[in-house]
Parts: structure tokens; sequence; C-alpha cells
């Protein structure tokens, strides 16, 4: 029997809704300020659960950062046009009006923990940060991919969060033509 807070029994169901509530919790709240206990609440299930399914709030953290970091939002999988392409991605999901981007969100507000800081890196590394430096042709591709990230960031740090005038009310078709030179340097091999 089921109650309005309880899921009916399902493990795929009962394991995706715990999933997004904690999605959602870290997205908002950052990793130290939710608790299981809350997750499991917004999820209609026990904190006894999310530990059967997740080992602990460490294990659950880590899986949202798999699922999070794992889909291509900024950075494309392969491309021609690498530069271009990120910086379109990049001038387009940090406009004003743009919807929020959870993974960048759940880093900035988790990273002051140590422990979900080597998760964050270790989801970074796995996901995003591969994908960038595999799209690179020549010497150096981590490093040039880390500093496309690194650019990335601030950038959205910048325009988003912080909301300097400079970038906040930038013509986006200029703001987008810069990105993409910075990015060119850092993309094309070295001669």
């Amino acid at each position: 029997m089921t109650t309005a807070t309880t899921r009916p029994r399902d493990a795929g169901n009962t394991r995706q809704a715990i999933l997004d509530s904690a999605i959602t919790a870290f997205t908002r709240h950052g990793y130290d300020g939710v608790g299981v206990r809350e997750i499991a609440a917004n999820a209609g299930v026990t904190a006894m659960l999310v530990n059967r399914y997740f080992g602990s709030k460490e294990g659950l953290f880590a899986e949202v950062v798999d699922v999070s970091f794992a889909q291509p939002t900024m950075v494309p999988r392969r491309s021609d046009h690498l530069a271009a392409e990120t910086a379109r991605a990049l001038i387009g999901r940090t406009a004003p009006d743009a919807d929020h981007l959870g993974p960048f969100e759940l880093m900035l507000k988790s990273a002051a923990n140590p422990r979900a800081a080597e998760i964050i890196r270790a989801g970074i590394e796995k996901h995003v940060g591969a994908r960038f430096a595999d799209a690179l042709q020549g010497p150096y591709a981590q490093e040039r991919a880390e500093l496309g990230l690194a650019l990335i960031a601030g950038v959205w740090l910048t325009r988003r969060i912080i909301g300097t005038r400079g970038l906040r009310d930038a013509d986006p078709q200029t703001l987008r033509a810069h990105v993409t030179r910075m990015l060119e340097a850092i993309t094309e091999p070295s001669a």
C-alpha cells in the first residue's frame, strides 16, 4: 500500500526519483547544504533507501556529478569548428535570459568541500575534459583542454553569476567573436 509520501515499489523508478531529487538539491544548495533525509523526502522515500541504492551521500553525489557532466552542454563531442561551436554554446548559455546550467552551479556550490571537489574534478576529467582533449589535435592536448575549460568557467562566472556589465551587456555576436578567438588560440595546435 502506498501513501502520498511513499513511492510504489519499483527499483528503477525509485532510484531515478532519488537521483532526480539529489540533482535538484545539490545544484541548488551544494554538497554541504543538503542532507540525505531531505533528498529522500523530496523523492518520496526513506533515507535508508537512498543508502541502499547509492551507499552514502558521497556515493549519491558521485552519481549526480557523473550524470550531470556526461552530457555535452558546452563542448561538442566532435567538431571541425570546436572553438566557434564552444563559444556559441557558452555565450548562449550565459545570456541573461538563458536557463541555468546545472553542472556549473553544482560545481560552484559544492567545490568548497574538499571531498566534493575531488569528485567534481574526477567528473570533469572523465567527461568534459576528456571530450575537449579528444577533440584537440597536436601536442599538450590535456593542458590546452584544461585551459579551455578555465576560460569557459571564467566567462560563465563573470558573465552569469557575478554579472559584470562589460560581459553581461555585451553584444552577443561581438562577445562570441572574442571568445572564439581566445579559444582558437588554445585549440589550434602550436606550430
